[in-house]
């Protein structure tokens, strides 16, 4: 279980779950910055820039990161790899909905959308319809943030503002969501943030609103042991006292640590999808993006990336 989360908390972007968003943001903005990138956002350093978490905002300062190398450089690799981690995941999901716009899928839903800009940084094909489904702060940040620098969406934007676990199917089909027409759904960056059983239930959700033909990609929860877990936490705290951070996050108490939580692809596969997997590890070597890391060698402390199509 999380240290932290209860069945009805709630978050801005500054605090608890809708911090890790700015962390995510941070990670495109320093990926678009360098060089030869991956991904390009232009809209990610404006996001981290008014967010205000006083911490994921020094992500994107290099000195910063020197002194972590000196202090600990195994946890300089740790912060060096998520960075990497984050645009090999921008990548492969931009893939995906590019795909599915390319087969012809109009109507896309970004599940927990955090700063994810996609609505206003990708190509759309005319028609496109996109819905975002988050907490009312955290949406209402994103778009007064970009609107106040004339940034406009690419398609038709629509904002869907509840938490997943209230009955956010009937407040999506009151924005103009068609069960009917084939759908493509992403889940990047949030089953960690449920329980077993609520995994369950949105993937459950999910397939009940899924015409024949729809899509869906997640990213898995990886799965780190308690020792190793307390290690790095110890670690970081260390670090963040040696270079001023008064207060840090620790992303492992926010998340949900449940032994049988179900394996994503297997569960699609036995409810009415068509289910593939690509080892995140895997994608970071192809694209020469992999950093070794302490625990590296454990292929269950890292995420998959499931796609899947609704036979």
């Amino acid at each position: 279980m999380s240290a932290l989360r209860t069945h009805n908390d709630t978050w801005d972007i500054a605090t608890s779950v809708g911090s890790t968003a700015v962390m995510v943001a941070a990670a495109r903005a320093a990926e678009t910055a360098g060089p030869d990138p991956l991904i390009r956002d232009p809209y990610a350093q404006l996001l981290v820039a008014g967010a205000g978490t006083g911490v994921w905002e020094m992500l994107l300062d290099e000195e910063l990161v020197a002194k972590v190398e000196a202090i600990d450089p195994e946890v300089a690799a740790m912060y060096h790899h998520m960075r990497n981690y984050q645009a090999v995941r921008t990548h492969f999901f931009d893939a995906y909905f590019n795909d599915a716009a390319a087969s012809g899928i109009r109507q896309i839903v970004i599940l927990a959308s955090g700063l994810d800009s996609r609505a206003y940084r990708l190509q759309w094909p005319a028609g496109t319809v996109v819905y975002e489904i988050d907490q009312p702060k955290v949406l209402a940040y994103k778009e007064q943030t970009l609107a106040a620098h004339n940034v406009t969406p690419a398609a038709d934007r629509r904002t869907v503002a509840i938490d997943l676990r209230q009955d956010w199917p009937a407040a999506l089909t009151a924005a103009g969501f068609d069960p009917a027409a084939p759908t493509a759904w992403l889940a990047e960056g949030l089953l960690m943030y449920l329980p077993a059983e609520g995994q369950d239930r949105l993937f459950d959700q999910i397939t009940t609103l899924s015409a024949p033909g729809s899509r869906i990609a997640a990213e898995t929860a990886g799965n780190h042991s308690d020792e190793r877990r307390q290690q790095m936490s110890e670690r970081f705290k260390k670090i963040a006292a040696a270079i001023g951070l008064s207060e840090t996050i620790d992303i492992q108490d926010l998340v949900y640590h449940d032994d049988d939580r179900a394996d994503v692809r297997s569960w699609l596969d036995e409810h009415g999808w068509q289910a593939t997997a690509q080892s995140s590890t895997a994608e970071m070597r192809r694209l020469n993006r992999w950093v070794d890391v302490p625990m590296g060698e454990d292929e269950d402390a890292f995420s998959e990336f499931v796609t899947a199509v609704r036979t």
